[in-house]
């Protein structure tokens, strides 16, 4: 059974009445009555009811206070990801085309996308529907919000009840022009559907995703129905704005509205002591700042849970942050009872989010892999303590020569510091021979200090990040906790057995004991064939890395990449397919991810059989690669790897 379509009760934008435009428009010029179509006024925000609201604190003003005294650093905030990474849903933001599309990527029927008088509109299954599928109703509803402005539009739509959202069942890929169903961009157990859940942004998503959020829930998320509550979510600023990152600064405005008082500042040796300036924190606080984001924590309790719901989460920059929250860190406290309750209200709480040994894997948690680098837990001064402030900076700065845009699209690395400086700035001694130091050319890959001591072990947004945790690579840690290491990410042509030779050979690093596969196989084809989904997806992203290709070559890698299209994790198949395209030859793949699997096998089989048929074929035979002394694959092998694959699933919390 089908319900009608959902029609907005708001008021039309042009005539000011709930008369749909479409139908008043022609009774009128069939009357002779001419009118005059003013442009689409924005609502006011304190009249909005239908989605969360900002409304500005009585400590804080808002970015747009801080604009006239900060015009540079306004303008470069401005033009970051931080500042986008929740907006209203507007001509100015909405990425895709709704204008009478119909996504079919998407899990169930199509979803029926349109846009009229600046609203956007989709009709799509009910996700909310727990009767008979064959009955599932469908709904209309409008798209009042975003999430998301770098590699993803993630859409939220107006309940209707209260302030409460929920998500669209498909989110569009920004650089690849495409929607793909909400449930295959996140990295969890294929055929376990994703939970599409009214008020999830507002409990979850607001807390990372904009200034001062506040859910205003009656109880605490997931423990009534949201339609039986209250739900009131107001938020400071949509987006991580200034007071974000310095504090509340209705103090700062009042004390500084005197001309005299600024430049007296601006003369003074001391700091204004009304507003926070993150880098002039000592490295633990300061480091914090980021971390109150990009962390994986939990509330110490409900009480705590209850006071953020009603009044935001009371951290504040410069203050200590584990004072708010409890910041999980495996790696020291594994058996702590906070862990210990979060693991026994969710056993996949560690291995979702750690790697075996504590080491976080996943992206958008950065501040847990710093906890775990040396370089700022056993630094021997402040000031040569590793903080977020090293690398990155929060504006652009005025040397700066790269546009705002350019600056944005490193992930707001300094100017300088995504090359060797960044280390280089405390290991000085390494930069008069660094050949001596990384066994490899100056201008090899293999001797950027990023590549060894920070590589892509970080999975999220259907890619790999490097790991913030800042380590020497080691055999060990592939043999014992199946994590890849840096060499064998590069190259990927070589065994463990070849990695662990050499850095014992180079570095007197310890070789672990090895199976008779990790001397025999390439480690990236015993993590592709035989590792959990996650270390698919890694290994999957690092066929289509530059570097790695160059260091490995590619033509063996195409019937393994084919292989890999019919993965059962719909990530990982997407992730194969743009290595794929990386490859000579191979830039128009026609692969839909989202695609039933018959269609997905033949693609496969069709791509290993060309293989098969071309020259690449034969230019390599190692049996490192399961290939055999004729460049064919060596597929009882392949399947011998295969049946001893981890088929746990494996959700991963990014």
């Amino acid at each position: 059974m089908t319900s009608p379509p959902q029609l907005s009760t708001r008021k039309n934008r042009y005539l000011g009445k709930t008369v749909p435009a479409a139908l008043l428009l022609p009774a009128l010029i069939g009357l002779g009555i001419s009118i005059a179509i003013t442009p689409i006024q924005p609502e006011p925000e304190s009249e909005i009811d239908y989605r969360p609201i900002e409304l500005v604190d009585s400590d804080y003003v808002s970015s747009r206070t801080c604009q006239a005294c900060h015009p540079s650093e306004y303008n470069s905030w401005y033009g970051s990801f931080h500042r986008t990474m929740t907006q209203v849903a507007t001509t100015e933001t909405v990425r895709a085309d709704f204008d009478g599309v119909q996504v079919k990527n998407v899990h169930g029927r199509p979803m029926d996308l349109e846009e009229a008088n600046g609203q956007y509109w989709a009709e799509f299954d009910d996700p909310n529907w727990d009767g008979p599928l064959v009955d599932q109703p469908r709904i209309r509803r409008e798209v009042v919000m975003i999430t998301g402005s770098h590699h993803q539009n993630i859409y939220w739509y107006a309940t209707g009840h209260d302030r409460s959202l929920n998500v669209l069942p498909g989110v569009y890929l920004i650089a690849e022009e495409q929607w793909a169903p909400r449930s295959s961009v996140v990295l969890h157990p294929p055929n376990q559907s994703l939970a599409m859940l009214d008020g999830h942004w507002n409990a979850i998503c607001i807390v990372c995703h904009t200034t001062l959020g506040k859910t205003a829930f009656d109880t605490p998320f997931q423990t009534t129905p949201i339609d039986q509550q209250r739900v009131d979510t107001t938020v400071t600023e949509f987006g991580i704005a200034c007071e974000s990152c310095h504090g509340p600064a209705k103090a700062h405005v009042a004390a500084n509205r005197n001309p005299l008082q600024r430049y007296g500042l601006h003369l003074a040796s001391e700091p204004d002591t009304t507003i926070v300036q993150p880098t002039r924190l000592d490295p633990k606080r300061s480091s914090q700042v980021c971390g109150q984001c990009h962390s994986v924590w939990e509330f110490y309790n409900t009480r705590d849970e209850r006071q953020a719901n009603t009044h935001g989460l009371p951290y504040r920059p410069g203050g200590e942050l584990r004072d708010t929250r409890f910041i999980a860190q495996p790696s020291i406290d594994r058996t702590s009872p906070n862990i210990q309750t979060l693991v026994a209200n969710d056993p996949e709480f560690v291995r979702g989010s750690f790697w075996p040994d504590g080491m976080i894997r996943v992206s958008g948690r950065e501040y847990n892999g710093l906890l775990d680098s040396p370089c700022y837990n056993q630094a021997s001064s402040a000031d040569r303590t590793l903080t977020c402030f090293s690398c990155h900076n929060m504006h652009k700065s005025p040397n700066d020569p790269r546009s705002v845009s350019e600056w944005a699209n490193t992930n707001q690395v300094a100017n300088g510091m995504e090359s060797d400086t960044a280390c280089i700035q405390c290991h000085s001694p390494i930069e008069t021979n660094i050949p001596a130091h990384t066994k490899h050319s100056t201008n090899s890959s293999g001797s950027r200090c990023y590549n060894c001591h920070m590589p892509y072990t970080s999975y999220g947004l259907l890619k790999t990040m490097r790991s913030h945790t800042v380590t020497s690579p080691t055999a060990t840690e592939t043999a014992e906790l199946n994590r890849p290491n840096a060499c064998n990410l590069c190259h990927l042509d070589k065994t463990l057995a070849w990695t662990s030779e050499w850095l014992n050979r180079w570095f007197d690093t310890p070789a672990p004991p090895l199976t008779e596969e990790d001397k025999t196989v390439a480690a990236s084809l015993l993590w592709l064939l035989r590792g959990d989904g996650g270390l698919r997806a890694i290994t999957a992203q690092s066929m289509g890395w530059k570097p790695a290709q160059r260091a490995s070559g590619t033509s063996w890698m195409i019937p393994h990449l084919g292989e890999a299209l019919g993965d059962p994790y719909d990530a990982v198949r997407f992730i194969a397919a743009r290595s794929l395209r990386s490859l000579p030859g191979y830039t128009n793949l026609d692969f839909d991810f989202a695609s039933p699997r018959q269609v997905r096998t033949e693609t496969a089989i069709r791509l290993l059989r060309n293989w098969r048929n071309s020259e690449s074929a034969r230019t390599r035979q190692d049996p490192e690669l399961l290939l055999d002394e004729n460049g064919e694959l060596r597929l009882d092998l392949m399947r011998q790897l295969f049946d001893a694959r981890d088929q746990r699933g494996l959700f991963l919390r990014e």
